[in-house]
């Protein structure tokens, strides 16, 4: 865990009890609804050098266009839960298996309105981020977490129009900071695995296409701190998390499985060394 988020939770939490680290909990999912992992030991309460974040937010009414059902996204079932919590057990799965890092094999939700939660967890996921609606202080708190290190993967959605959606709210996260195409050379494909030519990681739903809407071309993009560390990495027209959980599917492409797989601990290094 980066030395900037332990010094934050040190300095806030001190005689605030407060504002402790947020204990584990489990939402229904927009695909499974509640998901039950009967081969899982929940050792949510064990201690972890990594955890898989998933960043939980509200959704615009532009989600119902894409077809995300509606309710409280504080009690789960709506664009946030996207591939959660399978695909992100799943990855924390893999990671233990393929790495030396020792990894909570618990995913944790993480709410931007916990106090300074999100400070504990400097790993989030989050998919389906066209329907995104931050409120103005989550978007000072996601701001913050991210220029004192955190790490933010948007993976999982496709598309012009939600593009346009994940644009406008990026842009109210930085305004100041471009969205830029990473090179095939970029040390984030290149830290463990060799993943200069990379496939479009299908989503499942849409087999044998892989993709929904003009999602055809698949984009590697960023938003870069001051000193060109990837903050925000955008897998755009992709389905990183589709390619973890469906690895075993006949149907699924093994060659993006196998991509899916390698990006991940990549990612995972990345977050954990830069």
């Amino acid at each position: 865990m980066r030395i900037a988020f332990v010094a934050i939770a040190l300095s806030l939490v001190a005689g605030h009890a407060a504002w402790a680290q947020k204990p584990w909990r489990e939402f229904p999912s927009i695909e499974r609804g509640w998901y039950r992992d009967p081969d899982i030991d929940f050792g949510y309460q064990d201690p972890g050098e990594f955890v898989v974040g998933r960043l939980m937010f509200p959704q615009a009414r532009r989600g119902y266009a894409l077809g995300v059902g509606g309710g409280d996204w504080r009690r789960g079932g709506t664009a946030w839960t996207v591939d959660y919590p399978e695909g992100d057990r799943t990855f924390a799965r893999l990671l233990d298996r393929l790495t030396m890092i020792d990894v909570r094999v618990v995913e944790q939700p993480v709410n931007l309105d916990d106090d300074i939660d999100a400070f504990y967890w400097p790993f989030l996921i989050s998919g389906l981020v066209g329907a995104w609606d931050l409120t103005d202080a989550q978007v000072a708190k996601l701001r913050e977490y991210l220029i004192r290190g955190g790490f933010l993967l948007c993976d999982s959605f496709y598309g012009t129009v939600e593009w346009e959606g994940f644009a406008r709210g990026m842009h109210r996260i930085f305004p100041d900071r471009p969205i830029v195409d990473l090179p095939d050379t970029h040390p984030i494909f290149q830290l463990v695995y060799d993943l200069s030519d990379r496939p479009q990681i299908p989503t499942w739903q849409h087999l044998p296409r892989g993709y929904r809407n003009d999602g055809a071309e698949p984009r590697w993009r960023a938003i870069l701190d001051d000193d060109d560390r990837v903050m925000v990495m955008i897998a755009f027209n992709n389905d990183i998390a589709d390619g973890w959980q469906r690895a075993d599917e006949y149907r699924y492409p093994q060659e993006a499985a196998n991509a899916s797989i390698r990006l991940g601990v990549n990612f995972a290094v990345y977050a954990l060394t830069h």
